[in-house]
């Protein structure tokens, strides 16, 4: 008897339905995406207790004959893949043809579709077609699917609790709502209205209408191109950090994908400008010739891999990096406190049964509003700052200053503090933060510098090991000369340091060869850029200010026109802001001067 047979049509339509269909939120992918290669400008998504109940999916695309409406249940059955070269240039959301059966297979699926000549009612039930009839004639495609999982309990009996995945489909929709602003999207769960967009193809709008208008008045807009890649979108100002890299939507050829890399890249772009464990808010759309891509990885094709990955980093890199040297990024004091306190949510959260309800008079008439404002996010070429290096001239330093007014210290709170005041308002500027500036933009630029300054030590430093150690530090003993270190061994796992660069000379100067020394032996890559950043914040850290050190008046002139100086005034070198501001309407406002 053989042993080997063919699986019926429905046990593998149960088998993929496991790999296409993990949740929820997958059906309604699954079905948005579909609808939006129907050509639609207007999709409603309407939910029964976050989709388990029921999934109901209305467009007005180009819809479906009865023959292909029948055909569209079938394992591999698609409009939108006709030879193996259509593979390699994909341009289509969906292709693999194994959505709708997949879907069918575990749930009471109902479509209804028309292409305008006629239309066709079709009823499936875990896989099997029950019904078939006439139905109306209004263009477009309405599939309804209800109880998913009800043959599998296991599955069923694993999804998350319902605020979960509402949060996960909230999330997926507004990702496909940044993604085509030119397409209506409507979000209902339980008849309450989460999600409406315009469909007038204004990103920025969209943006509101997900994150609120407090965070978009902090979004600035990109855009750059080379020879492979096309990239727009928007930025969040640093100060709209985020706990989980949530925020970063990446939209390729109008798919939401998941790319670790492309986000290693937009956290890097934000690197000292925010804590190591905050992420920004970013929309970066990414247009590339489909023959570069993959999206042919997984089942649900939000995996894609990218076959110029130097040449999208280095543009990115580019135009993130420039956008955000441009701005003045002093966080505004009132705002601050309201973003520390979690008022401003940009993550779909639901604590009680749903009962946040999408206001949509309200997010229009605000949006009228904030576009009869006049910010300050556009910036001249000419006030565009490439970094602190080595050559910098008289007139980049003067491009930093102008960013920032002259302010005029007043006084010292808490030995912590320094109070400052010009024409546009009241400052307070963290005195350890911004030494701490001062000094990385120092010593990174002295470390960068091809032959350092040495200084020769009149009592030369000897310093002991641990075998592991000594083995790491002699394997990268280049790297200390290249620092600007003379140092040989001297006995059994010792060395004598008889040089250091000059930028020690002011530092408690044993700790922090001690602190360099560690680091060399702690990393496992000495990316250049990485390693001297480390190294610089280290040093600067410990030779600055700290809190609770009385500093005079004097001191702080000084402090506050070095830190004018800079390259980044805003934050630390760990992504600690250095200035917050309180404007003369916010000072009179709090003292109600100002209604």
């Amino acid at each position: 008897m053989n042993r080997i047979q063919l699986m019926s049509e429905d046990l593998a339509n149960k088998i993929a339905a496991g790999e296409v269909v993990e949740r929820c939120m997958n059906v309604v992918k699954e079905l948005v995406e579909n609808a939006i290669d129907a050509q639609s400008s207007e999709i409603k998504i309407e939910l029964v207790d976050s989709g388990v109940k029921e999934i109901k999916i209305t467009d007005n695309g180009t819809g479906m004959s009865r023959e292909d409406a029948r055909l569209a249940f079938s394992r591999h059955a698609t409009s939108k893949l006709k030879k193996l070269d259509d593979l390699f240039h994909i341009q289509t959301l969906g292709f693999r043809g194994e959505a709708l059966p997949s879907i069918a297979a575990v749930s009471l699926t109902t479509l209804q579709t028309s292409d305008g000549s006629e239309g066709t009612l079709i009823e499936i039930d875990g896989g099997k077609m029950i019904r078939e009839e006439a139905s109306d004639l209004r263009k477009g495609t309405c599939i309804t699917v209800r109880n998913l999982f009800y043959n599998t309990p296991v599955r069923l009996k694993y999804l998350k609790n319902l605020y979960s995945e509402l949060s996960l489909i909230s999330d997926y929709v507004n990702k496909m709502a940044l993604s085509y602003p030119h397409v209506s999207f409507t979000l209902k769960n339980n008849g309450k209205l989460l999600l409406r967009t315009d469909g007038s193809d204004n990103l920025q709008k969209v943006i509101h209408a997900i994150y609120g208008l407090d965070i978009v008045k902090k979004m600035v807009p990109i855009s750059g191109e080379n020879d492979d890649y096309v990239i727009s979108g928007y930025i969040g100002y640093p100060e709209l950090m985020k706990g989980t890299r949530n925020a970063i939507t990446i939209l390729v050829n109008g798919r939401v994908i998941r790319n670790n890399e492309v986000n290693r890249i937009l956290v890097d772009c934000y690197h000292t400008y925010m804590p190591p464990d905050k992420f920004p808010i970013v929309v970066l759309q990414i247009e590339v010739d489909p023959i570069l891509i993959d999206v042919n990885i997984h089942p649900t094709k939000m995996d894609v891999k990218f076959s110029k990955m130097d040449t999208l980093k280095e543009l990115i890199t580019d135009v993130v990096s420039n956008t955000l040297k441009k701005l003045t990024l002093i966080p505004d004091g009132s705002r601050q406190i309201a973003l520390d306190g979690a008022t401003i949510k940009t993550e779909t959260h639901y604590t009680t049964p749903f009962e946040q309800e999408f206001d949509s008079e309200k997010k229009e008439q605000e949006f009228a509003d904030f576009e009869k404002m006049t910010l300050s996010l556009e910036v001249k070429e000419s006030d565009i700052s490439y970094g602190a290096k080595p050559d910098t001239t008289i007139d980049e330093i003067e491009t930093w200053e102008n960013r920032i007014k002259e302010m005029y210290p007043v006084g010292l709170v808490h030995g912590t503090y320094i109070v400052a005041e010009n024409e546009d308002g009241m400052f307070l500027i963290d005195q350890h933060a911004a030494n701490e500036r001062i000094n990385y933009e120092y010593y990174l630029k002295e470390m960068t510098k091809e032959n350092p300054h040495k200084m020769d030590l009149l009592v030369p430093i000897s310093m002991e090991f641990a075998s592991n150690e000594y083995v790491i530090l002699k394997e990268h003993w280049q790297k200390l000369e290249d620092l600007g270190f003379d140092v040989e061994e001297f006995g059994f796992q010792t060395i004598m340091i008889r040089s250091i660069p000059l930028w020690l000379r002011n530092t408690n100067q044993q700790a922090a060869i001690r602190q360099i020394i560690d680091i060399i032996i702690d990393r496992e890559d000495f990316q250049k850029e990485r390693f001297f950043h480390r190294i610089a914040a280290t040093v600067a850290c410990k030779a600055s200010i700290k809190a609770n050190d009385f500093i005079t008046m004097e001191d702080m002139r000084v402090l506050l026109t070095r830190l004018r100086k800079c390259q980044n005034p805003f934050t630390c070198p760990h992504g600690r802001p250095t200035i917050i501001t309180f404007s003369n309407y916010e000072l009179e406002r709090l003292f109600k001067r100002a209604m």
